[in-house]
């Protein structure tokens, strides 16, 4: 589907001669190229077709068909690597022959050293002529070494990569026929894993196989060798060998013991930010950065725990693998010194270069063979375990295609069908469901959450598995899924979906499903590129997409899963009448829907509860047959009821269902708690004395406008924008030295890494003094061995007496000298690597740490332009670099650079005339390497980048699984994939040919300085000895293979140094403002008392280079006042909440209660606001932990928030209750449950001022009246500004705040506001349609004249108690309670007269006047106020505009502030306490509601009356 990855650019080792593949001088116009240019994805070679994932793909699967057909009669299981070894196995055994080649030849290398040097030992015969021979074998045998090393390691990297391109092809195939139960048993992230990790271990695994064998073979040679040069002596050595094979085994449990403890922290950590960045708005809304930022410094001190755990033990390997061939040197030495043998410079210097030998081929290569081999066994274990999980009939993969007909024809029969997902739950997903659907009928699928029509559509696709019954399909299927799935891809491509391109059909189905506008403002149009997901696009643009591609593959039967849910009201009827009425109406569909107004007009109606079909039938049948659809389906209209407060609360009926892969099982953890959260919001399905009744209290979802495209029907619909994220920033060129520093600085200060660079060049020079040493000693040895020899031959002729000098040479000395210095190597060595990893590990912690600080405080914006996986890419990738790649990358280039340059300045020294070729050496190493470093950085841009889409369509094609199924593209997406695969192989086989492209040229530059410094021995006989020619041979020799491998480290230290300066760059982020303010500019410890807002010249942009979002807007609210904002998509309504909390910092003046919020800190503002964001947002771990992450309530607290947001039951369903585990993203709860623990949050805070940021635009209706219903009860005394989703939820508001591209229109009551018929909001209201237009205005006029009812009885009560505040303010409470006692009486005089009441009643009112004169006289008016006997207990405390009355018991009440929140429960228990009788009025002068005082006081003096 992707053309843009195909291009056309032919491999040349196609074409190139032997001599070509073998030096790699194709490669040299590439070289070129990216010399001059940066490399562009059309300068790749393509693949050629013995590495072509589709081949390759294919005879991997033959052969895995024939292990599974084999392994049938249950002998043995399917092995896949005898499948991988019938198609690797030969050509990889011939490079094995070539690998004993080349250790053959490193075998024969030290002999010819040792004829070498005997040219140099007096007396050995050797003459003039053999000494050169003896030179040019040796420079010869460089050469053979550099021209059979490299073809090996090509050969077999070659095949690794072979072996993981067909098993990536095998392991996507099988994902695309994996069945349910199969899908259950594993998850998208183990198949990514599988990819990514397990199969890259093939590439590791088969470089190093070969020396398990070779290894052993070698060194038996080298024994037999050494027995006959050295003797028994040489046994010493190889113990010490041996001895090291199962230490390194050892050392190997632990490490991987200690990497697999530290991966699990690696994968938490990396989980954790995932979800801190991805919910940073909510964290830094809620004041959350202290207990995520303790949590990940908590996981990464466990990591760095780990991580250093694994370099000490790496420390204590390195100083013995690189310093082992010491230990063997001195074991074989200590012996030949016990058993008084000769030691002769030439067995000597054989005898290190053999130990050096098997040093390299056993402890390293050898070593590494076992254990890349026990981790690819492990990988095979994994890849075979997952390719036989159950997978779907292959019969069923074909079914369309096999039962295409004609459209008249097109069908679906479901009869009597059960199923279920889990075969071990009882509950049956789906029982007793038969429908018919024919030709050009539309059958629509209605009912609440949970009942099992996304299952439906699932059995059709057969994706369930049915228990009972039969389902056919007659035609093609197209399947339009619940959640809009959409793949990173131009938009044209996701509606063509790989078919021809028909630009009149396509522009059709582009009207038909409203995209023409969105297309329109496109930056490239329909060739826009969208992000992974479709995060470009809106959830509207996503579901039209996903619906335009179903219209596009013009299939014969449609299944529809409420692709209406995501658009508003305007869209879907749109929707509706062009497509699902329009386009398809000669189609047979089945529509899912909760737009229960679309069902007049379904020829068939299925009724789902619980997985039964409990109704059937047309319309009007449904309807005579006791159906309530006179309120269930009332046009657009909402009923509204009136609540006893006066407010109008409107609510829908409809199940507008939202979910997460509603149709697989995994997803739907704790079904029982969802549906008994859904039976506490609504109504369901009831059967009555057989009848079926549908009861349903509400109507239709009501105003449902999103707001985002407004318009009216047809072509008017206003586009939505389409956010494309920016592109990262990329440093070019090379890594500047500045990055060293800062990396090293990060790490050590600089004690730290002077102390560093000294055990570098101690540990260094102990080794080169060791060796030297050696050499010196040996020149003793030599001329002792020599002296006697030439004494003992004299003696043989018959002489008495010689005149020959035997020197002296203590031994003794010499053997505990060389130990000490030998002792010294492994001290430096290992306190070196140590110092080394802890510098590098404490860089890496504290670069993290610096980054991770840096995130948390930077501004919002970022986040808002940066993808998570970009974010996420810092704290995953490159921190992992940092942590397990660069520390040793690093170290060893470091070990090579210092082993390099010792060799060259030995060999130097010993004879200067090497200096003359080591000069023009450097010079071509240095053009060579520039040369090669540019163009390797390119590939490696490359690879990276063309390795990232194999993996997106991977996880992409696995969220869009049943779509790709049910349009029957699982070959067009097998293709895709391997084209993916083709690109990164081209990209990787670029990578494999430069890196030996460059590592044969620097071989041969190595086999050059051999030569010279072999041949110039010979020239300079006369001033050599045999020792320093021994010395200076040996190191030569060394330079092989180290030399080029230090280079391409020396560019891997480079390129990973980029992971340095990624994260440097996110320690460098701007901050916000500081989070806590100095103690001069603290608000108080109270603030706000009331949440009174004013805004005054107001400006907001985001950035210096967008535009002003909210321009110089002034409003103020009124404490406790409730207020809507509304607006269409940009007018900047989410902006005022970035605006109140300071996300963005904005220019003018914004006071609560008079406090200045722009000079406060960033904690103490956002403290005291609560919000219940639009996503609802959760975060893995306990849910106790979610709704209090600070611990600040108990549990009786965090019981009751949940109970008054109707979850408690569902909670205390679950097995852990509180302590139940919040899967990723909070999935194993419903969405509506997410929001409902939303607003238990703000429950909790319990702070004065609430804003609601368009938090039930993703709950279902019901659950939308539930959220609205408790915040009018719990937050009906706080500050609540709403931004509307629906429009039915804020015209019962205050007032409503219209806003229009940054601006505010119109600031008023709702009912006034549409008195203006050229108002916004009117013309906001209209675009709903007629009948919820008049259903908004009578909402909004009811409400209004509530309000003003309620504001003139408070005028006559405020008027009354005028005097009484007065009196109270100057303590005379004795007048007060005199004149509110007349004005009772007076009161109840004139109700007796009309109610013709008696004298009693009036004996009883004196008779508690008199009482109350008389306590009020006897007794301090203050100390009367708390008084236990009094008649009227009144409390003095903060008021605000009036008195607050309150009906209750009487009881001692402390003078003061009294919380009004109070419940009256618990003011009834306490005043119960006390032994007194709720007798009396209680009034209570503390903070006063203004908006429900007056009536309070009316009803309670009432009530007063009547209990006198």
């Amino acid at each position: 589907m992707d053309e843009s990855i195909r291009h056309h650019n032919p491999n040349p080792i196609l074409r190139a001669n032997p001599l070509s593949k073998l030096l790699f001088w194709w490669m040299n116009p590439l070289f070129k190229k990216g010399y001059e240019r940066q490399l562009e994805v059309e300068d790749m070679y393509n693949v050629v077709n013995e590495d072509q994932s589709e081949t390759l793909g294919n005879r991997l699967e033959e052969e895995w068909a024939k292990e599974v057909e084999r392994t049938k009669g249950g002998k043995r299981q399917p092995s896949l690597f005898r499948a991988l070894f019938r198609m690797f196995g030969f050509e990889y055994l011939l490079l094995g022959l070539i690998l004993l080649l080349e250790e053959a030849t490193k075998v024969i290398q030290p002999l010819l050293l040792g004829g070498l040097i005997r040219y140099f030992t007096p007396g050995s015969g050797v003459g003039k002529t053999e000494s050169y021979l003896f030179a040019g074998g040796v420079s010869l045998c460089a050469l053979v070494l550099a021209v059979t090393h490299h073809p090996y390691f090509f050969g077999v990297q070659r095949i690794g990569m072979k072996m993981r391109i067909a098993c990536c092809s095998l392991l996507y195939r099988k994902s695309l026929r994996l069945s349910n139960e199969g899908l259950s048993k594993t998850t998208t992230g183990q198949i990514v894993n599988l990819l990514s990790n397990d199969v890259n271990r093939f590439d590791q695994a088969v470089i190093f196989l070969h020396f398990l064998w070779v290894g052993p073979l070698e060194a038996v040679a080298v024994l037999a060798i050494l027995w006959h040069e050295l003797g028994p002596s040489t046994l010493a050595g190889f113990a010490v060998l041996l001895l090291l094979v199962p230490v390194q085994g050892w050392m190997g449990k632990l490490f991987s013991k200690f990497r697999t403890k530290t991966a699990k922290y690696t994968d938490e950590r990396v989980r954790l930010m995932n979800e801190i960045i991805a919910g940073m708005r909510v964290i830094k809304m809620y004041c959350w950065e202290k207990p995520f930022g303790d949590l990940v410094k908590k996981v990464r001190k466990s990591q760095i725990l780990g991580i250093r755990k694994v370099y000490y033990l790496e420390s204590f390997w390195e100083a013995v693998t690189i310093n082992g061939r010491h230990l063997c040197v001195v074991a074989v030495i200590g012996l030949m010194h016990y058993l008084r043998q000769p030691m002769r410079t030439g067995p000597v210097y054989m005898l290190i270069s053999f130990f050096n030998l098997l040093r390299l081929t056993i402890l390293r290569f050898a070593g590494n063979g076992f254990d890349y081999s026990i981790a690819g066994y492990v990988s095979l274990v994994r890849v075979e375990t997952f390719l036989q999980l159950s997978e779907l009939p292959s019969t069923e993969l074909g079914r369309h295609e096999k039962d295409y007909s004609p459209a008249k024809n097109c069908r679906i029969v479901i009869e009597n069908v059960h199923a279920k997902w889990d075969k071990e739950v009882d509950q049956p997903t789906l029982q007793n469901v038969s429908a018919t659907v024919e030709s050009g009928r539309l059958v629509a699928i209605i009912g609440p959450v949970g009942a099992g029509k996304s299952s439906l559509l699932m059995a059709v696709l057969n994706e369930l598995p049915l228990l009972e019954g039969s389902i056919s399909v007659t035609g093609r299927l197209a399947y339009v899924s619940q959640q809009p799935w959409v793949f990173s891809a131009s938009l044209r491509q996701n509606i063509v979906f790989g078919n021809k391109y028909e630009k009149t059909k396509y522009d059709r189905i582009l009207k038909a499903c409203a995209l023409n506008k969105d297309i329109a403002i496109m930056p490239h149009g329909d060739l826009t590129l969208i992000g992974d997901r479709g995060v470009s696009l809106s959830g509207g643009q996503r579901a039209r997409v996903s619906l335009a591609r179903a219209l596009y593959m013009d299939a014969d039967v449609y299944l529809l899963d409420d692709p209406l849910s995501a658009v508003d009201t305007a869209v879907g009827r749109h929707i509706f009448e062009n497509v699902v009425q329009g386009y398809l109406k000669n189609k047979p569909r089945v529509l899912v829907t909760h737009q229960l107004q679309f069902l007049k007009e379904a020829e068939q109606i299925l009724i789902l509860k619980e997985g039964e079909m409990i109704g059937k039938g047309t319309f009007k049948e449904l309807s005579m047959s006791g159906i309530d659809f006179s309120s269930l389906l009332k046009s657009d209209d909402e009923q509204t009821d009136k609540t006893a407060s006066g407010h109008v609360t409107s609510t829908s009926g409809s199940h507008h269902l939202q979910r997460s892969m509603s149709h697989e099982p995994q997803s739907k953890l704790h079904e029982s708690s969802r549906h008994r959260l859904h039976s506490t919001s609504s109504k369901s399905h009831e059967v009555i004395n057989g009848n079926l009744r549908f009861s349903v209290h509400e109507s239709m979802r009501g105003s449902e406008l999103s707001l985002t495209s407004v318009g009216t029907i047809g072509d008017e619909f206003s586009a939505e924008e389409v956010q494309l994220p920016e592109e990262e920033e990329r440093h070019q060129g090379t890594v500047g030295l500045g990055i060293y520093y800062e990396y090293f600085k990060a790490g050590a200060g600089i004690i730290k890494f002077l102390l560093l660079v000294f055990l570098c060049l101690a540990a260094q020079g102990a080794y080169i003094l060791s060796d030297w040493w050696l050499s010196r000693w040996s020149n003793e040895e030599e001329a002792r061995y020599s002296a006697l020899e030439r004494h003992n031959a004299l003696l043989a002729e018959g002489y008495n007496a010689t005149n020959i000098t035997i020197p002296i040479v203590d031994t003794n000395f010499n053997v505990s000298v060389f130990s000490g210095i030998i002792g010294g190597v492994f001290l430096f060595g290992i306190l070196r690597a140590l110092m080394f990893f802890k510098v590098t590990v404490d860089a890496s912690q504290a670069l993290h740490n610096t980054m991770f600080a840096s995130i948390l405080r930077s501004h919002i914006g970022f986040f808002d332009t940066n993808p998570v996986g970009r974010i996420l890419n810092r704290f995953s990738k490159d921190i992992g670099h940092m942590d397990d790649l660069l520390p040793v990358t690093f170290f060893d280039f470091t070990q090579c650079a210092l082993l390099i340059l010792g060799i060259v300045g030995v060999a130097g020294v010993v004879n200067p005339w090497v200096f003359i070729v080591v000069a023009p050496l450097i010079v071509l190493f240095v053009i060579i390497r520039r040369y090669y470093i540019r163009t390797s950085r390119h590939i490696k841009r490359l690879e990276g980048t063309t390795r990232s889409p194999v993996f997106s369509h991977l996880s992409a094609s696995l969220q869009g699984l049943h779509t790709i199924r049910a349009f029957s593209v699982q070959g067009k997406f097998i293709e895709e994939f391997d084209n993916h695969q083709d690109l990164h192989t081209e990209a990787w086989f670029l990578f494999l040919t430069t890196s030996r492209w460059l590592a044969i040229r620097l071989d041969w530059l190595c086999a050059m300085f051999v030569t010279a410094v072999s041949f110039f021995c010979v020239v300079a006989a006369d001033s050599l000895n045999a020792g320093l020619v021994g010395l200076s041979m040996t190191y030569a020799m060394t330079l092989m293979g180290m030399f080029q491998w230090g280079v391409r480290q020396s560019a891997e230290v480079e390129n990973q140094m980029i992971s340095v300066e990624r994260v440097l760059d996110y320690s460098r982020l701007p901050s916000e403002a500081p989070l806590e303010a100095p103690n001069d500019r603290k608000p108080p410890p109270d603030w706000p008392q009331h949440g009174r807002i004013s805004v005054q010249r107001v400006s907001l942009k985001y950035s210096t280079d967008t535009p002003t979002v909210l321009k110089n807007i002034s409003f103020t609210i009124e404490a406790r006042e409730k207020i809507g904002i509304v607006g269409r998509t940009g007018a900047g309504k989410s902006s005022l909440i970035t605006m109140l909390f300071r996300l963005v910092e904005p220019t003018g003046s914004i006071t609560i209660d008079d406090v200045d919020t722009l000079q406060i800190g960033l904690h103490d503002l956002r403290n005291q606001i609560s919000i219940i964001p639009q996503d609802p947002v959760l975060f893995t771990g306990k849910l106790r932990r979610n709704l209090d992450p600070f611990s600040n309530h108990s549990d009786d607290a965090l019981w009751k928030a949940l109970g008054e947001v109707q979850l408690k039951n569902a909670v205390e369903d679950l097995p852990h209750g509180l302590d139940t585990e919040v899967s990723e993203g909070g999935i194993n709860f419903s969405v509506g449950q997410r929001q409902l623990i939303c607003l238990a949050r703000a429950i909790l805070r319990n702070n004065k001022i609430l804003m609601i940021d368009e938090a039930t635009a993703n709950v279902d209706p019901r659950t939308d009246g539930l959220i609205q219903q408790t915040i009018r009860e719990k937050f009906r005394k706080c500050t609540v500004l709403t931004i509307a989703h629906r429009l039915h939820t804020i015209m019962d508001s205050d007032r409503l705040l219209v806003l229009h591209d940054g601006e505010i229109e119109e600031f008023d009551a709702p009912h006034l506001l549409l008195q203006k018929p050229e108002g916004l909001l009117r013309k906001l209201v209209e675009q709903t349609g007629k009948t919820e237009t008049t259903n908004l205005i009578e909402i909004a006029r009811k409400s209004y004249e509530n309000k003003n009812r309620d504001d003139i009885n408070e005028e006559v009560q405020a008027s009354n108690l005028a005097e009484i505040m007065r009196a109270i303010s100057l303590h005379d409470v004795a007048m007060t309670i005199e004149e509110l006692d007349e004005l009772r009486m007076a009161e109840n005089k004139e109700k007796e007269a009309e109610n013709g009441t008696g004298d009693k009643e009036e004996d009883i009112e004196d008779a508690a006047e008199k009482v109350s004169r008389e306590e009020s006289e006897t007794k301090d008016p203050i100390q009367d106020i708390g008084g236990k006997d009094e008649d009227l207990n009144v409390d003095v405390g903060e008021m605000d505009n009036g008195v607050k009355s309150v009906d209750g018991p009487t009881g001692e009440t402390p003078v003061g502030d009294v919380d009004d929140e109070v419940e009256s429960e618990e003011k009834s228990k306490l005043l119960a306490d006390n032994g007194k009788k709720a007798d009396d009025l209680d009034v209570d002068v503390g903070k006063v509601d203004e908006n429900d005082e007056a009536n309070e006081t009316e009803n309670l003096l009432s009530k007063d009356e009547h209990r006198k």
